[in-house]
């Protein structure tokens, strides 16, 4: 089939690469002329395993195109997934301004009968919008072009984008007519191995099942955040009822685990919009309102530890950071815990020497590029001298099992601040360490 995919953003480039790598033929649409010309040369905007190699096999093979005109794409294709960025706005909700401006083009070049995928997460409503949008530009045209619109909304996670957009565990197909309903399962065929993970429903539908299913993912985090914080003040131990409470089959251990708050460019965003949707329609989203605060409390936990442990004036102090992206496996580093953590720190008085894998550049160019007391390096350890603590905040494995020996030897006290409970009570006393992490009484 042939397929154009407008936007070449996270989601944007995974499903267009993976639908490729499936053979078809597929042009890849965005209007950064400069990113489109580092595709076609390989170079990748975001770090995704699996993905250059992909990116670089199909682009090669002529499967995958990459183009800044969208007029020749449509002409080529029959199915246009629009996958451009829904941006927070001000006031919480989705801002579908990019969303509208690619639906304004497709009707106003397309020139036969297409078949429009909104692909980015949209509120409820959207697809009304887009179809109105299109048709607008037809008529403008007096074309009598006919269309159908569709909810196909992603369900990528950063780390393992390129193996769920492969292999998924379902696929959510928002139509009106059948006709559109099949031109989706003959897309998805060889996707699909077990049909009850084609899901077909409305596109009300389709579009809340997005917010809906993240929201759950945010809710169970928030909760045991807050069981974590529960239990500091009680004196349980929150890594012990995790696995007391997971052991249920009906509750399980999937996002149970306590932290330092969620971050990424779905949940908050999505939580925030689902929560101000709500509000459009005069009902007040109050648990999930309390998602939200919880999850901008638990940002601060680790910095209050470090206070409490150092004093409030942290002039004179420098800590190491091991991770600064908002989960192990990318360089994403959007309403990250360890911006909130560091600036905290910062403004204290205290200096950070950080290392992570992968999220550097992105921290140094975007997200904590005014922040003048951050000195990376380029080696975890590296991190640690002169400093006098270390704290973790990302779990990448490179962390999991390090040279605690070294650690000790290197820090100029042996504290750890454990943002992700990984190193547990146990290991640090067994070398020596004062060890602080989230949901035990220090």
């Amino acid at each position: 089939m042939r397929v154009a995919v407008i936007g070449t953003g996270y989601v944007g480039l995974v499903t267009g690469t993976c639908f490729s790598d499936m053979g078809n033929e597929v042009w890849c649409v965005d209007v950064d002329e400069k990113k489109i010309e580092n595709l076609k040369k390989g170079i990748i905007p975001i770090y995704e395993p699996g993905l250059s190699e992909l990116v670089f096999k199909n682009f090669n093979s002529g499967a995958l195109n990459f183009t800044t005109d969208i007029a020749e794409a449509l002409k080529r294709c029959s199915i246009c997934f629009i996958a451009v960025g829904t941006p927070m706005g001000e006031d919480g909700s989705a801002d579908l301004h990019y969303v509208l401006a690619v639906a304004e083009s497709i009707g106003k070049y397309m020139d036969h009968h297409m078949y429009v995928v909104d692909k980015s997460t949209v509120p409820v409503g959207t697809a009304s919008k887009v179809r109105a949008k299109i048709q607008e530009e037809l008529d403008k045209r007096n074309s009598d072009l006919t269309f159908d619109v569709i909810s196909n909304p992603e369900f990528l996670k950063e780390g393992t984008a390129v193996s769920d957009c492969m292999k998924p565990d379902r696929i959510v197909i928002g139509v009106d007519n059948e006709a559109a309903a099949e031109t989706m399962r003959e897309l998805y065929r060889h996707y699909v191995l077990n049909t009850d993970n084609f899901i077909l429903m409305d596109i009300a539908s389709a579009e809340m099942t997005k917010y809906a299913a993240n929201s759950m993912l945010a809710t169970k985090i928030s909760f045991m955040n807050e069981i974590s914080r529960i239990c500091e003040q009680v004196g349980a131990d929150v890594n012990k009822v995790r696995k007391g409470i997971g052991s249920d089959k009906r509750i399980g251990y999937s996002f149970i685990y306590p932290g330092c708050g969620y971050g990424g460019s779905c949940f908050p965003k999505d939580v925030k919009a689902l929560v101000t949707t709500a509000a459009e329609y005069g009902y007040e989203a109050k648990l999930l309102t309390a998602v939200e605060d919880v999850n901008y409390e638990q940002k601060h936990v680790i910095a209050d530890k470090v206070k409490k442990r150092f004093g409030e004036d942290l002039s004179g102090k420098t800590f190491a950071v091991w991770g600064l992206s908002f989960k192990p496996d990318t360089d994403d580093m959007r309403e990250a815990a360890a911006i909130t953590i560091i600036n905290d720190l910062t403004a204290a008085g205290a200096k950070i020497k950080a290392y992570d894998p992968k999220a550097m550049g992105e921290a140094q160019k975007c997200y904590l590029k005014d922040n003048t007391n951050i000195e990376y390096v380029e080696r975890k350890y590296d991190a640690l001298k002169e400093a006098d603590a270390m704290i973790l905040i990302t779990e990448w494995k490179e962390f999991r099992s390090p040279d605690f020996e070294e650690i000790k030897a290197i820090l100029k006290n042996p504290v750890i601040f454990d943002g992700r409970n990984i190193y547990g009570k146990k290991t640090a006393e067994k070398y020596g360490f004062e060890y602080y992490q989230i949901g035990v009484k220090d």
